[in-house]
């Protein structure tokens, strides 16, 4: 069964067994966990870190940022927690999950003063920016 919303319950400590539908907030472990929105019945965590996820309480419901792929799990399943509303997002290739993944490793290697050995090859989805016509004139004349 797919679950659309969330009803948070926070918690010293997660639960062995995560009720469907529920999502567990450990402030102390700064951890959240739930059974998987996809209905498969996997454990999905979510620790609260500089570079993994953010929680927000807003005093009546609890959002999860960013997005929960779940791309180890065999539903591969992917959606958002905003609001205790599980909010669907799409399917991602095997090439995003990488990306996101390097992605991942570099944001952590930085924070935590890691060297990074970690190449992005992240491509923008947005077209460069064409120089404007004084820009490349002014390129033409000074050679660069």
């Amino acid at each position: 069964m797919r679950h659309k919303r969330l009803e948070h319950r926070f918690v010293e400590h997660i639960p062995e067994h995560l009720e469907p539908g529920v999502l567990y907030v450990s402030i102390n472990y700064a951890t959240a966990a739930h059974s998987c929105c996809c209905g498969c019945g996997e454990e999905v965590v979510t620790p609260f870190t500089p570079t993994d996820w953010k929680m927000t309480f807003d005093g009546e419901t609890v959002s999860l940022r960013p997005s929960i792929g779940n791309w180890t799990l065999k539903c591969r399943s992917h959606y958002v927690i905003d609001c205790g509303k599980v909010l669907e997002a799409g399917p991602w290739s095997d090439e995003q999950v990488e990306t996101e993944r390097r992605r991942d490793r570099a944001a952590k290697a930085r924070f935590y003063g890691q060297p990074t050995k970690v190449e992005l090859h992240v491509q923008s989805t947005f077209p460069k920016k064409t120089p404007g016509f004084w820009r490349r004139i002014w390129g033409r004349i000074s050679g660069k």
